[in-house]
C-alpha cells in the first residue's frame, strides 16, 4: 500500500488534480488550473489556480454521488473566512458524465475518468479510515521507577496538545440551484438573464457556479446560488 496518490484529469481548457500526500492525513486536495488566453496553463506555484482541501466527511459525500446514490452534492468549504462553493453533479438522468465545479472551475469526467475517480476515492477513504484516525499520543518517559500518577499526567498533557480543527463545511443541497434562462445583456460582474417564468433579473457573476455561453438567444442551464433567485422572486423561499 503507498502512502502517496495523484491523479489528473485534463481536457482543453482545464485541469482538475485529485492529490492525497499521505495516508496518515485525514484530508486530500483538488487543485484546479485553467489555460490562459495565451496557451500556457495557469502555474499553482505563481499563486495561480486554486486549491481547497476536503475533509473525511466531503470524501464520503462525493463518493455517494460517484456511486450513483445521489444526483448531486454541494457545499461551501469554508477556510480563514473564504469560502468556496464545489459542486458534484451528473450531467442529466443516464449518470454517465460527472460535472464537478470548484468556484469559477468546471470540469466535465466521461465515463472512463469518472470511474477511475471513484475507485480512487474509494481505496483513499478506506486507507485514510485505516490509517489517519488513529489517535498517536507518545508518552513521555521518565526516569525509571516514575510513578503512575506522573505517566497519566503527561498522556493528559499530550492530549491536549493535539491539532485542532481549524476549518469547517457548511453543507446543503439546497444553498445552489440548477435553473434554464437566457442571457439578455452583460457587464462586468453581472448578467441580466431572463428566467423560464419571464422574469428579467441582473445576476451578480459572483453567485454563478457554472460556466455559460456569453452569446444572447440561447437557453441554457445555470447553477446559481438560492438565495439570490429566492430575493428576487425567481423562485419560491
Amino acid at each position: 500500500m503507498v502512502d502517496k496518490h495523484s491523479q489528473s484529469f485534463f481536457g482543453q481548457s482545464t485541469g482538475l488534480t485529485l492529490v492525497s500526500s499521505s495516508k496518515t492525513e485525514p484530508f486530500i486536495f483538488f487543485k484546479c488550473i485553467k489555460k490562459k488566453p495565451d496557451g500556457s496553463w495557469e502555474k499553482p506555484s505563481l499563486g495561480e489556480g486554486k486549491t481547497i482541501k476536503c475533509n473525511l466527511d466531503e470524501i464520503v459525500m462525493i463518493l455517494e454521488v460517484l456511486k450513483r446514490n445521489k444526483d448531486s452534492w454541494s457545499s461551501y468549504h469554508n477556510f480563514k473566512d473564504i469560502k468556496t462553493q464545489i459542486s458534484f453533479k451528473w450531467e442529466d438522468i443516464a449518470k454517465q458524465k460527472l460535472l464537478i465545479y470548484i468556484d469559477k472551475y468546471s470540469k466535465m469526467l466521461n465515463f472512463a475518468q469518472t470511474e477511475i475517480f471513484r475507485m480512487l476515492l474509494k481505496h483513499i477513504i478506506k486507507e485514510k479510515i485505516e490509517f489517519a484516525t488513529v489517535l498517536k499520543l507518545s508518552p513521555k518517559k521518565g526516569p525509571v521507577g516514575g510513578s503512575k500518577e506522573n505517566y497519566e499526567k503527561n498522556k493528559v498533557h499530550e492530549a491536549k496538545e493535539l491539532p485542532s480543527v481549524k476549518e469547517s463545511i457548511e453543507s446543503n443541497d439546497n444553498e445552489v440551484r440548477n435553473i434554464n434562462g437566457v442571457i439578455e445583456g452583460e457587464t462586468e460582474k453581472a448578467l441580466l438573464i431572463q428566467f423560464e417564468n419571464n422574469k428579467e433579473i441582473w445576476i451578480p457573476k459572483s453567485v454563478i457556479r457554472s460556466n455559460y455561453n456569453s452569446i444572447n438567444d440561447i437557453t441554457q442551464n445555470f447553477i446559481i446560488d438560492d438565495w439570490i433567485l429566492k430575493k428576487n422572486n425567481v423562485i419560491q423561499p
